[in-house]
């Protein structure tokens, strides 16, 4: 569409609505600039239900101005399909013609789609090069990076570009951060593969050479283990090294982060704690709670732990009353790092260990644990309900953000007891439950931890009977402990 040049084309994604059939813009990919065959970084994340029709279109722009009103670029044309289109073709692979320009062919768009997986890891890294094929006659070369993961069918899918750096045949490239499940579907050992370009202003860009490798080499860090030798076709050359790696999976300063550490509200694990401790903590004497922690780097040495005492007290792991457990996880957010895996055995197993000892009816356990719904140890897990069952002892769990909490409805056993090892647990001892059920539409946050409150709690006062009636204990005062 350009008089001098190729097009800038950008894709809009627009959902359409149920019931109402109304279309809204659900995201934008980048724009690519003076190119007839743009190959887009950015994804869209899209929740998939496999009994509804998820109506899609796909509108194609050339951006003429830095205007974000889409009517003021030129279309290059559209599509229309389902979710259930892309996902259904082979290889989730789906290519169909672009139309809406009356008498002319528009072009073909290509989708691919794969299942996303829980991993929350994030990877910040950091490359450079050594002595580049000089491509430009008058200068040096204008490298670049391009990322590429590979799919479950052999082919690969742009993932990332780095920026450019001019005329140096020995360019830094600056740190970047990027989502681990974007790179590898959090498949640590999947080729990911590097092209190496020099960049062209009229976007023909010269191939200087790639290599492949993996997120597990990568995870390495910068050693011997990560330095690569470009290969184009049978030539060989150059060499490309990690600078820097670092992986976490959230950064509690960020809005984006779960652990949000907002100055105008609480964040949804400050909530549920909140709201069902604050309830619970009357039924506790001495109003001493331990609080733990799980998946996290700790000071000094980065030491990963799945289960750390949130005031930094491996002796004595106990806080003042809810708000003591409050800012004892404030002040954990400010001193660990978050990192995966995600394991929920060892603290489960932790609070166990502790009922173990008290067993004649006078004290009973509860275990509060807030999460964002991804477990890495599910078999372990399931086996620490089991023992769990058979002791004082009942498990809360919250799940906080968006993500599915399949994990989390096994382990409640409303429907199906917890079983390990041919082993089927005693009786239900846990209750989940996700907290955006229970968000407030007007935004009252007392509201909306008074309702989680009450739906979590009500089980605890008949498992609690029930364990005292297999074991013929006889009501008596009795203490009620909250994890």
């Amino acid at each position: 569409m350009d008089t001098f040049s190729k097009s800038d084309p950008v894709v809009v994604l627009y959902v359409q609505g149920i019931g109402t059939k109304e279309w809204r813009e659900f995201g934008r990919t980048e724009v690519i600039d003076n190119t007839l065959n743009p190959d887009f970084v950015r994804k869209f994340v899209l929740d998939f239900f496999f009994e509804e029709k998820q109506n899609l279109r796909f509108d194609v722009y050339n951006v003429d101005t830095r205007s974000s009103n889409i009517s003021k670029h030129d279309f290059l044309g559209q599509m229309f399909c389902t979710l259930g289109e892309i996902i259904g073709s082979t290889g989730s692979r789906l290519e169909r013609t672009l139309s809406g320009i009356p008498g002319k062919k528009c072009g073909n768009i290509i989708f691919t789609a794969e299942e996303l997986s829980n991993c929350r890891d994030i990877a910040t890294m950091q490359l450079c090069a050594n002595k580049l094929d000089k491509k430009d006659f008058f200068g040096k070369s204008d490298p670049f990076l391009v990322f590429y993961r590979s799919n479950e069918d052999g082919t690969f899918t742009i993932c990332h570009k780095t920026e450019v750096i001019k005329n140096t045949l020995n360019p830094v490239w600056q740190p970047f951060t990027i989502p681990v499940r974007a790179l590898c579907n959090g498949d640590y050992d999947r080729t990911v593969k590097v092209d190496v370009y020099d960049w062209d202003r009229n976007g023909s860009h010269d191939f200087i050479g790639e290599f492949t490798t993996s997120y597990r080499e990568f995870s390495r860090g910068q050693s011997q283990f990560n330095v690569y030798e470009v290969k184009k076709e049978k030539r060989t050359g150059n060499t490309y090294s990690l600078q820097h790696l670092s992986m976490y999976p959230s950064n509690p300063s960020q809005p984006t982060s779960l652990h949000y550490m907002s100055p105008y509200q609480m964040n949804a694990y400050a909530m549920a704690l909140k709201a069902v401790g604050e309830i619970i903590q009357d039924y506790d004497s001495d109003k001493m709670f331990p609080a733990y922690g799980f998946g996290a780097k700790l000071p000094p040495d980065g030491k990963i732990s799945h289960v750390f005492p949130l005031n930094s007290n491996s002796e004595n792991p106990n806080c003042v009353g809810i708000e003591g457990v409050l800012e004892a996880y404030f002040q954990s957010l400010r001193t660990v790092q978050l990192y995966g895996p995600t394991n929920f055995a060892p603290v489960i197993n932790q609070v166990a260990r502790c009922a173990e000892d008290v067993t004649d009816g006078s004290q009973y356990f509860v275990l509060l644990m807030i999460t964002d719904g991804v477990i890495s140890d599910m078999v372990q897990t399931k086996e620490a309900v089991v023992n769990a069952a058979a002791l004082p002892m009942s498990i809360i769990i919250v799940g906080v953000g968006p993500a599915e909490f399949d994990a989390m409805e096994e382990l409640d056993g409303d429907e199906v007891r917890v079983s390990s090892k041919g082993r089927i647990a005693e009786r239900d001892i846990v209750q989940f439950v996700p907290f955006r059920d229970y968000i407030d539409r007007q935004g009252n946050q007392v509201l909306s931890m008074a309702r989680l409150a009450k739906d979590v709690l009500a089980e605890i006062p008949e498992q609690l009977l029930g364990f005292m009636k297999t074991r013929d204990i006889e009501p008596q005062p009795a203490l009620l402990f909250l994890i």
